[in-house]
């Protein structure tokens, strides 16, 4: 996939990437969601399906605290208040944790289609000179830093997923 670099391109990359993702969670066996029995994103950790889940709606609700301390004229600590850039395998237990409660897999995909949907109406609200224009943090456009924590992780955990789904037993 090529790297977005307009609105368009950025909603298209989202857009396929979620909408590949879904297809792969369709097969996930509910009830083996919160075995843990992949490949964490710590080194030497396991996470459950259900982990997995969490870590993109915590990156997806990242994406959608910044814009609205943004718009609030608060500062932003990224990627998250208290964790630096090296330290994304403890930001991942975070994440798993904020979302241990919900104990229902169909629960936990409601939930990212509908995150989904308000990180899609937060890219619709912006240009392709806001998203593109000007770097947003650091050397990243605002765009960039919204694909890479969006479509990219997608296609991360479409992956991971797809192949923790081949080495299930068969189905009767």
């Amino acid at each position: 996939m090529a790297v977005p670099a307009d609105k368009a391109a950025l909603l298209a990359a989202m857009r396929d990437e979620y909408r590949r993702l879904r297809a792969v969670l369709a097969r996930v066996p509910p009830e083996r969601t919160f075995i843990q029995e992949l490949d964490g994103h710590a080194k030497n950790s396991q996470m459950s399906a259900a982990d997995l889940l969490a870590y993109l709606l915590g990156w997806q609700a990242l994406v959608l605290k910044w814009h609205r301390l943004e718009r609030e004229g608060l500062p932003i600590d990224f990627p998250d208040t208290g964790y630096r850039w090296n330290q994304l395998g403890l930001l991942a237990q975070k994440f798993y944790r904020d979302y241990q409660g919900i104990g229902d897999w169909a629960r936990l995909c409601a939930l990212l289609d509908d995150s989904q949907r308000q990180v899609e109406a937060l890219v619709e609200g912006y240009s392709d000179e806001a998203l593109y224009g000007r770097p947003w943090y650091d050397k990243w456009t605002r765009g960039r830093m919204i694909q890479f924590n969006t479509a990219s992780p997608c296609r991360n955990a479409r992956g991971r997923f797809a192949a923790w789904l081949k080495t299930l037993p068969p189905t009767a």
